[in-house]
């Protein structure tokens, strides 16, 4: 009942209380009523109405109270592994986004306070002459078993929970800062635990961005050196480890060492795909380009698999493209999207994609197919370059599969997404194993001349809708990843995630499959997923020649484990150690 129509008694005389004592009122403070001849006491109307006005505005808290109350009484019946394994999202709402809000808001409010200071630069000197010294502790100690970071496993956005570091040597690492923006040279400076969102919201508003920026804002800048990262720009910039300038490491004596092009170029170029088995990543220096408001965004339904591959390495190779992706909703359909940074936007065509109410973005591309029709919109820069983060790609239906309903968006859509390591940390083992073997998270890089192919291998192996396709160039330096020949390549990452829905899906067989038909044509997975090659498969694969060569030369063997380890305690599979 609103105030408007509140009746509250009057009476009259009024009563006056004693000296020093108030007497109770009411709304607008008038008082309330009181029985004629007492003022202690209200009228049983005065009571009644006030009953009726605290039970009106308890009946929501009530029914929220028992729905919740209900709720836990259920779980509790279940048990908590069965609302884990088959209701997950209630306990990804009621928790997961609560909690993520809150790291966001910490981490968000530590960045700002360390810039506004401008203590980052000091504070990393010092933190590494910390890590050194752990390094040489360790060393002092006897050298007894491998080193690893000390960053839990569960914070990592891969798919391996990372059991190794209970039996290694932890080292300290929080670096997790903006170091300098060199406006100059076109460079910034950034320590390794640094995340895409941390990096677009610090340079965007100064007119600046990265060249590659990986989509989801949790992608660390390490993670990316030290495995790989690929957005809708690679086509002209290469992965993102070709948009770096210089690392800086503390080896396995405990010595700190800068590397580039042009000095020590051995470990600058094997350090990418090493997984930090090589040195621990103290800072890197990553180039600059000048961002724009806004992406002119232009979406084109293909329909039929060889005009599909046509059009999309057609714009791959077109350069005044800023972007270029591609989104396939089945073996035959697809939405080709290309962009160009824009300062200007035609009013009425501004899309903020990014807003926590909007559709998620495979749902908005998807209306363009669905429609037959093309389309261009203006999507703000910041909005763009992270466009697939809250729905993480399209995962999230799986978690929480009415997240994309509009009432859902308006009410808690500014929570989402969940935070991909409390996923991990929360999925217990029976989800672990659920997933592993009913679920794909893979991203494969192939040459562009065997897309057609590479999408049918796909399509009947996995069956996995929408797969993603990323162009990027991929130029011939050395280290653990490049093209066959002696010229740069165009390559295509084809990504997977979700559920197969092929009839004779299994997880080993069929991986083992998919990585054999990559390996025959000269493409790479991605290290963050499970791989199943063996050994020999692995480095057929890969070219270990100049990651081999340092290791021996750094003394590394002794203090980091190799790349890949066997596994065999769940299922015969390779394991990756991370050192980030």
């Amino acid at each position: 009942m609103s105030s408007a129509t509140r009746h509250w008694p009057v009476p009259s005389p009024r009563p006056t209380a004693p000296r020093g004592v108030r007497p109770i009122s009411g709304p607008g403070g008038r008082p309330l009523a009181a029985r004629r001849g007492s003022w202690r006491q209200l009228s049983a109307g005065s009571v009644r109405g006030l009953a009726n006005e605290v039970a009106g505005a308890m009946d929501p808290v009530l029914s929220l109270g028992a729905g919740l109350l209900l709720l836990l009484l259920w779980a509790r019946h279940k048990g908590l592994e069965y609302l884990l394994l088959h209701h997950r999202w209630v306990f990804v709402c009621l928790f997961l986004l609560p909690l993520s809000v809150l790291f966001d808001v910490y981490y968000q409010l530590r960045a700002w306070v360390v810039w506004l200071l401008h203590s980052a630069p000091k504070q990393h000197s010092q933190r590494v002459r910390h890590i050194q010294a752990q390094v040489r502790e360790w060393k002092k100690e006897g050298s007894k078993t491998y080193m690893c970071t000390g960053r839990p496993g569960w914070l990592t956005v891969s798919l391996r929970v990372g059991k190794y570091k209970k039996t290694h040597k932890n080292i300290m690492i929080n670096l997790m800062d903006i170091l300098e923006v060199d406006t100059e040279r076109q460079v910034v400076r950034v320590e390794p635990l640094v995340t895409m969102g941390q990096l677009t919201a610090h340079l965007n508003p100064m007119g600046w961005t990265l060249p590659v920026v990986p989509e989801l804002d949790d992608l660390t800048v390490g993670g990316l050196i030290m495995g790989t990262g690929i957005e809708s720009s690679s086509h002209i910039y290469g992965l993102f480890q070709h948009t770096c300038l210089a690392y800086e490491l503390v080896l396995a004596d405990g010595s700190l060492v800068r590397c580039s092009p042009t000095e020590n170029s051995d470990l600058f170029y094997a350090v990418p795909w090493s997984c930090g088995t090589l040195g621990f990543l103290v800072a890197a220096e990553i180039k600059m380009v000048p961002v724009k408001k806004y992406v002119k965004l232009h979406y084109k339904p293909v329909r039929g698999l060889e005009k599909i591959c046509e059009k999309f390495t057609e714009e791959s190779k077109m350069k005044e493209n800023s972007f270029v992706e591609g989104l396939m909703y089945s073996l035959e359909e697809a939405v080709i999207m290309t962009g160009v940074l824009t300062d200007e936007a035609e009013q009425g065509k501004i899309n903020r994609i990014g807003n926590y109410y909007k559709p998620w973005f495979f749902k908005h591309v998807e209306k363009y197919l669905k429609a037959n029709q093309t389309g261009s919109e203006y999507i703000p820069a910041r909005h763009y370059y992270h466009r697939h983060t809250r729905s993480i790609f399209w995962e999230l239906q799986d978690i929480i599969p009415f997240g994309n309903n509009p009432v859902f968006r308006y009410l808690f859509g500014w929570m989402v997404p969940p935070k991909i390591s409390l996923l991990k940390l929360t999925q217990g083992e029976a989800t672990r194993k659920l997933y592993e073997q009913h679920h794909v998270v893979q991203d494969m890089l192939v040459p562009m001349k065997s897309l057609e192919k590479s999408i049918k291998t796909f399509h009947s192996d996995l069956n996995v809708y929408p797969l993603w396709l990323c162009p990027f160039i991929l130029p011939n330096n050395p280290g653990m990843v490049h093209p066959k020949g002696d010229e740069m390549e165009l390559y295509v990452d084809i990504g997977a995630y979700g559920v197969p829905k092929t009839k004779q899906f299994e997880a080993r067989a069929s991986m083992r499959q998919m990585e054999k038909f990559v390996r025959s044509v000269h493409g790479f997975q991605m290290l963050y997923a499970d791989c199943y090659m063996s050994r020999e498969e692995f480095w057929d694969m890969f070219d270990g020649s100049l990651y081999h060569k340092l290791r021996e030369q750094m003394n590394c063997k002794d203090a980091f484990p190799e790349l890949l380890k066997i596994d065999c305690h769940i299922q015969p599979k390779l394991q990756f150690y991370s050192g980030i």
